[in-house]
């Protein structure tokens, strides 16, 4: 009995201090040293690469012969990733060459590799 009493005893000092401390950190003031630092791009530069990327997918899918579908496109300040499948390797070259003509894109990753169907 005493033992139990003993163990409830600790777990609620226990259980206390532990929410005090939370609380005094939940609460306390943060400076900007104490800030987390964050990677998220402001609001405009987001819609931005948005818009940018966009312009980029549309410029492709108006591309002669070319096949979108597999081709994902990210932008980050002017620089364009592509990445995804295409059928063919003069499609990898023609999507680097319509996305260098997109007005605002500074650079291009091709990352684009053929696809050979199947599930492996």
């Amino acid at each position: 009995m005493k033992s139990n009493l003993r163990c409830a005893l600790c777990a609620f000092f226990l259980l206390t201090a532990a929410g005090m401390a939370h609380a005094q950190s939940a609460s306390a003031p943060m400076d900007a040293s104490m800030a987390p630092a964050t990677t998220q791009a402001a609001p405009s530069t987001k819609q931005a690469d948005r818009a940018l990327a966009r312009a980029v997918r549309r410029a492709l899918s108006r591309a002669q012969g070319f096949n979108v579908s597999g081709v994902f496109v990210r932008a980050r300040s002017g620089a364009v990733t592509l990445s995804g499948t295409v059928r063919t390797g003069d499609q990898i070259r023609q999507a680097e060459e319509v996305t260098r003509s997109v007005q605002g894109v500074t650079s291009v990753s091709n990352k684009l590799t053929l696809f050979h169907g199947g599930n492996g």
